[in-house]
This record gives C-alpha cells, sequence and structure tokens, in this order.
C-alpha cells in the first residue's frame, strides 16, 4: 500500500526558538525516505515523530548554511548505531569540504555505507523505482540547489472499458502483466481499456530569492516545500538575504500549477504564523500548509481519469 508523506521535523530558519526546531522534513515516498535539510536536533525530532533511522534511504542537502546541515553528524552516526545497510547522500559538490567534516565530526563505529553522490549541476541527480530526482540551482549569497521528485507517467485500467471488452478476474492480472490478452476470440490490449495516468511530483526548495529555477522546479508539483522566511512587509530583508516572503512563494505555486503549498523555514522574529497563511491565500487559492514541527502532511493523491 502507497505511504507517501511529509514529515516535518523543523521549521526553523538561522535561529531556532521554543516552539521550531532547526529545518529538517523527511519525505517518506513507499520504500524511500528522503531526508531533506537536517538541521541542529534533527535525530531527537525522528525520535518524537516516532520515525526510525532506518526509514532514512536518502540525505538530501540545499547548501551548507548551519540551519541546513547541522545536524548531519547526529543522523549519520545514529544510522550507523541502528545498523542501516545503505544510504546515498546527495549535496552540492562544491561542498564536499563540508560534508566531510561533518560525516566525522566524531569518533563512532561506522556501519553505515554512506555513499556520496554530489550534485555538480543541473539535471537527474538519482533514479530508481521511485522515478527520478532532479535538482538546479537556485539563487543565495552560497550555492544552493533545490530538488524535484518526479514519479513516471503510467496507465490505469478503467473498471467500465474493462467491463464493455469482458475482461475479468484473474484476466485483469494478465493483461496488466503482458499488455494484451484475448477474450472469447477477440484480443483486447491495454491501450483500449486504460487511461494515462500521471506520475506525482514534489518540489523543495530552499533559501532562494525568486528566480526561474524555483518556478521550474515547483511545475506541476503536487506538494511543493519552499521557504517563507518573511512576510512580504520584509521583502528588500529577505531580497538582501537570498530568501523568499510568504507571498513571493505562494506566486511560484500559484504560477506553477501546485496542488499544495507547505510554507516552512520561519524567522524567529515571528511568533504567530496565521499571517503567513493569510498572506499566502491572496496569491494561491489551492490548498495551504503552514508547517508546524512534527506535523504530517500527506502527499495528495492524483486525480483519477473519468
Amino acid at each position: 500500500m502507497s505511504n507517501r508523506e511529509l514529515v516535518v521535523l523543523g521549521t526553523g530558519s538561522q535561529v531556532p526558538s521554543r516552539a521550531r526546531n532547526h529545518n529538517g522534513y523527511l519525505l517518506r515516498w513507499d520504500s524511500e525516505g528522503l531526508l531533506f535539510d537536517p538541521g541542529e536536533g534533527t535525530q531527537r525530532q525522528l525520535t518524537f515523530a516516532g520515525v526510525p533511522a532506518s526509514a532514512v534511504t536518502r540525505l538530501c542537502l540545499t547548501h551548507f548554511h548551519g540551519d541546513h546541515c547541522l545536524g548531519v553528524p547526529g543522523v549519520v552516526q545514529r544510522l550507523s548505531l541502528d545498523g542501516v545497510r545503505r544510504v546515498r547522500a546527495h549535496y552540492p559538490a562544491s561542498g564536499r569540504e563540508y560534508f566531510a567534516r561533518l560525516r566525522h565530526a566524531s569518533v563512532f563505529h561506522e556501519v553505515t555505507d554512506l555513499v556520496e553522490e554530489p550534485v555538480t549541476g543541473a539535471g537527474v541527480v538519482a533514479h530508481g523505482e521511485f522515478g527520478e530526482l532532479h535538482a538546479l540551482p537556485l539563487d543565495h549569497p552560497v550555492e544552493t540547489v533545490g530538488y524535484r521528485l518526479v514519479e513516471p507517467d503510467r496507465r490505469t485500467l478503467l473498471p467500465r472499458l474493462l467491463e464493455r471488452h469482458g475482461v475479468r478476474g484473474p484476466e485483469v492480472g494478465r493483461l496488466k502483466r503482458d499488455g494484451v490478452i484475448t477474450v472469447g476470440g477477440h484480443t483486447v490490449t491495454e491501450a483500449e481499456v486504460s487511461a494515462p495516468m500521471p506520475g506525482q511530483r514534489m518540489a523543495f526548495v530552499m533559501d532562494t530569492r525568486l528566480c526561474d529555477n524555483a518556478f521550474a522546479l515547483a511545475a506541476g508539483a503536487d506538494l511543493l516545500v519552499i521557504e517563507a522566511t518573511f512576510l512580504d512587509s520584509e521583502r528588500e530583508l529577505a531580497g538582501r538575504y537570498g530568501h523568499l516572503t510568504a507571498r513571493q512563494a505562494a506566486r511560484v505555486a500559484a504560477e506553477s500549477g501546485v496542488g499544495t503549498l507547505v510554507l516552512t523555514h520561519f524567522s524567529q522574529r515571528y511568533a504567530d504564523l496565521e499571517a503567513f497563511r493569510n498572506e499566502a491565500s491572496e496569491v494561491f487559492g489551492g490548498g495551504i500548509v503552514v508547517a508546524r514541527d512534527l506535523a504530517r502532511v500527506p502527499v495528495p493523491r492524483r486525480r483519477r481519469p473519468e
């Protein structure tokens, strides 16, 4: 059974607060667990969320500012402590030295095979049964990338067409397996009794000014997780430090055809986050989630064809 959800481990930005841990986001995608930007305290947040370290299959860093990576040492050591066999790590290639320091920050018995796969440019950085993981550069004072997970499109069988062609019971399974079947002397192909079913898409956009690649990453995403460090009243400050406001994040979602918008990475200056929802809703008419620590956000289902 499909298990696709975002587990929010932390929603703070540079300085954590009493209510918000540093960043941390685990995307559970069937058998994959992509841990994005684990800031300080992520290992403990996993425990609070009831998520075992064994759920992590990929470590994905957008950049090497501390609130996005200082949790790496604890997570890496926990993986070995719990006997996780292999995890793949993606991060901007220019940060190899920083990742090496984080990975070996203290003495421990290394058991996990941590396979480093640095991001060297725009394009596909990983592929598998889950689909493809893409990376694109963003606009921040240090090299930063965003990620986009794309599931392959497929076809889904339609009950009314199966019935029309007399395909029932075990014959349905054979048609799925072979793509063609003979029923009552007639040949029925999968294409005749199915319709295209677009794959799901998820985008992760952190620490950036508005730029073309933010829109490219978000295009058609069922779920967009995006920073909204400031409200629009501080848009000049946001631009100076390479960040987005809630209104700008909502603009990305609105112009990119996003299903559900998840706002996060809030500055410590804000205690009440409802203003972020209000500001975003003026621009984006879809579902809006103002992320809270330890929240779980389901990946919206693709709408099935009629």
